[in-house]
Formats: C-alpha cells, structure tokens, sequence
C-alpha cells in the first residue's frame, strides 16, 4: 500500500470481496474535491446485498475497517481514503472476509 492513489469519493464503486456493495453510512466531513464528497477513514461503511454464505447459511460482511498509512493525506485531521488504501471486510461475528474492491473514475490524484 501506498500514500499514492485516487481519492475515493461519492462516485468510487466500492464492493465486498463477494460482490456486495459498499456504501456511506456516515460522512465525517464535509469536503468536496471536483463537486464530490471525499471519504475519510473516520466516515462509517455499511456493506448491502453480499451473498457470502458458509454451510449454506449466510455469512455476509456487513461492515468494512479502512488502514489508512501513515503520512497520508487528511482533510479536517482525518486521512482521505484512496482506492490504493487498505482495508477489511467484516461480519456480524467481527471476523474479517476479506478487502474491499475500490474501482474511481480517473479524477483526483494524491502523491
């Protein structure tokens, strides 16, 4: 991982390792970068509609956990989440079901 990427922001498709779908429970902050909001590792993830089952029960991830690396670049103190940024998929037994799949449009760029 690296400090170098593309801000994830209103438009990034962002997906549980098994197809379900990330989107902002919660935005910390206010700031737009090109007309979008930028997302921040303090902004809550919930995740929608992922088909993990395990035993033909579903198991699916619910929450994603973002690992931003130090140094990164912040906005109101908090780093702005990049689609190079790590991160963790997890259920409601809080054990992790893999990264989450980050795809943004060519747009801002952090080095």
């Amino acid at each position: 991982m690296s400090g170098h990427g593309n801000v994830i922001n209103a438009t990034s498709a962002l997906h549980c390792p098994h197809g379900g779908r990330i989107v902002i429970a919660a935005a910390s902050s206010a700031v737009r970068v090109d007309g979008q909001a930028v997302r921040t590792e303090r902004d809550s993830f919930a995740v929608q509609g992922c088909p993990h089952c395990i035993d033909a029960a579903p198991d699916p991830c619910l929450t994603v956990q973002w690992s931003p690396p130090h140094g990164s670049v912040r906005v109101d103190g908090e780093p702005v989440l990049l689609d190079t940024t790590g991160g963790q998929c997890f259920g409601a037994d809080l054990l992790p079901r893999g990264n989450p799949v980050v795809r943004t449009a060519e747009g801002v760029r952090c080095r």
